[in-house]
């Protein structure tokens, strides 16, 4: 087993590339209104919003625990949709000695495509892979999703129940 990993995945998304952008990049602390049972809080610990090099102060659920997390916006391309974190402290650091999530938003004709990569270190071989944690986020993204086109996660209309 390898110490170094990346996985990769492709949602489809309804909204488009630059609304989901938007949310993941200058407003991510809204997050707790859109996914609550995923995310609690998303604050700024250092910088400004959205901006390369800035650190947020995650807490979040994963795997039926309260996690913590420190990540530092490695990367930002606005061009292309796409933004990186590097995990500096939490409990991810717990398993792995480095963890980068790259999210990037594709547009389509009709809605987008986010691609989501996370490239890893291992502590030790022991630790599984971390499909447990792609898959988290491929459910946040879904909810992100729902939250820009109006609908609630069953697929009902926000406005409607109004």
């Amino acid at each position: 087993m390898a110490l170094h990993g990346k996985l990769e995945t492709h949602v489809e998304m309804k909204a488009s590339a630059e609304k989901f952008h938007e949310i993941i990049h200058k407003t991510p602390h809204h997050l707790s209104n859109i996914c609550p049972d995923k995310v609690k809080s998303c604050e700024l610990y250092e910088g400004e919003w959205g901006k390369v090099g800035s650190i947020l102060y995650w807490h979040y659920f994963f795997e039926g625990k309260a996690c913590v997390s420190k990540r530092v916006i490695e990367a930002v391309d606005e061009e292309n949709n796409s933004l990186t974190w590097k995990e500096i402290e939490g409990d991810l650091s717990k398993h792995y000695k480095n963890f980068r999530i790259k999210v990037q938003c594709i547009p389509k004709d009709k809605g987008s495509v986010i691609h989501i990569t996370l490239e890893y270190e291992k502590l030790h071989e022991q630790i599984p892979d971390s499909h447990t944690f792609l898959q988290l986020c491929v459910d946040t993204a879904k909810d992100i999703d729902a939250h820009l086109m109006g609908y609630d996660n069953e697929g009902s209309c926000i406005a409607a129940k109004a």
